[in-house]
């Protein structure tokens, strides 16, 4: 196992989320992709990036598995970023088909890459806020079959994931105007280059 390379991934992702919970706690996280949050990702992706172009996808059996997870976690975050996101998926899904990643990580980045292309998800891992004010799982392409293909990635039925969700983050950061919250998450989103 490479420790030096381990022990910066984790550090990266604890940067994360640490500048997370700190903007959170103010409530300035939640009024649009804060420029704080941006930055901490947006150096994390670059960091990354050179990681996987000298040593590959940075799987369990290379730094151990809390900084692999660390290593998926900086590419989940990599929002503002579509290409470096839709080639760590390419890198994440070869390591899970080889037995080197859990599938769980790459249904969460499938999911976060299609509800950001404007697309259904298929695993239900991606949440947002419905008309109804709470937490629910975006749009979902076959949602009698979800549950199905949660337990093969390993993920628990949809009801009980989203009855955590909204327990754990009840209506922090909940906007107050749902309509605004939607258009200019879609004016990021193409800004971007998700759409």
């Amino acid at each position: 196992m490479d420790r030096t390379l381990s022990d910066r991934l984790i550090a990266m992702a604890a940067h994360d989320l640490e500048t997370r919970e700190r903007l959170a706690a103010d409530g300035s996280l939640f009024r649009g992709y804060h420029p704080e949050m941006q930055a901490v990702h947006e150096a994390n992706a670059r960091a990354l990036e050179e990681i996987v172009s000298e040593s590959g996808w940075p799987h369990s059996g290379l730094v151990g598995k809390e900084a692999a997870e660390a290593a998926w976690l900086i590419a989940q975050h990599a929002i503002g970023l579509p290409a470096f996101q839709r080639a760590c998926l390419a890198l994440l899904s070869a390591a899970v088909a080889a037995g080197k990643a859990p599938a769980w990580q790459m249904a969460m980045m499938t999911d976060r890459i299609r509800t950001y292309e404007g697309r259904p998800q298929l695993y239900g891992t991606s949440f947002d806020w419905d008309d109804a004010g709470e937490l629910s799982p975006r749009d979902i392409e076959d949602p009698a079959a979800v549950d199905r293909r949660r337990a093969a990635v390993g993920l628990e039925p949809l009801e009980a994931a989203t009855t955590k969700i909204r327990a754990r983050d009840g209506s922090a950061g909940r906007p107050p105007d749902l309509a605004e919250h939607r258009r200019s998450m879609d004016e990021w989103a193409r800004r971007v280059g998700w759409r």
